[in-house]
């Protein structure tokens, strides 16, 4: 059997964030449950001036072409982002607006937020889950919340769990991904030249 992929994408913008701190931990438990697996962080705060280029160019940069390329390629995802004005964060939005409109079709997600109180938690499901469904990924059932007042509780971590497991499943189950195209990290200065 190959070695499945997870891209966890991480959309914290402090450091260190419960954003982050939230990925790293469904992160962790997915690969407890999968036998053979590679786990690819992209740091989104990282990519913040690469995504903002690419929105007004048209072009990414090295940098976001291979977190583009993780995300494509990857066999399951996890998806996170803090909460802000009652939903996921401009910067979370504008990369999943950068990649190809084809490229998490039918890939398993598994989706989560960060937020300061138990108010934002139907952020998972009035904006998070549209946001897939609009590009045809595959959400698992169960999403992870977790806000301020429930780090340490048994709870969040039973969340964390289960919502892996859902996700190991569906990746267990699933064709290996498609590779990449293999023009797609090609640049226009490339092409141009005939390269």
């Amino acid at each position: 059997m190959a070695v499945r992929s997870i891209a966890v994408v991480s959309a914290g913008l402090s450091q260190p964030s419960s954003t982050r701190l939230l990925a790293d931990r469904l992160a962790e438990a997915t690969a407890a449950v999968l036998d053979d697996v590679r786990v690819e962080v992209i740091e989104l705060r990282d990519l913040a001036v690469d995504v903002a280029n690419n929105l007004v160019t048209g072009f990414p940069s090295p940098q976001l072409r291979a977190a583009i390329d993780t995300v494509t390629r990857a066999d399951g995802l996890i998806a996170v982002t803090p909460v802000f004005t009652a939903s996921y964060s401009g910067l979370f939005k504008s990369f999943f607006d950068v990649l190809d409109k084809d490229a998490l079709d039918g890939k398993p997600v598994l989706v989560a937020a960060t937020g300061g109180t138990e108010r934002h938690s139907l952020v998972l499901d009035f904006a998070l889950r549209p946001l897939f469904a609009y590009l045809r990924a595959t959400p698992v059932a169960t999403g992870v919340y977790a806000a301020s007042s429930d780090w340490g509780s048994g709870a969040l971590q039973d969340r964390v769990e289960r919502a892996a497991r859902e996700l190991a499943e569906v990746v267990s189950a699933a064709p290996e991904a498609k590779p990449a195209d293999e023009y797609s990290s090609v640049s226009f200065e490339e092409l141009l030249a005939g390269e």
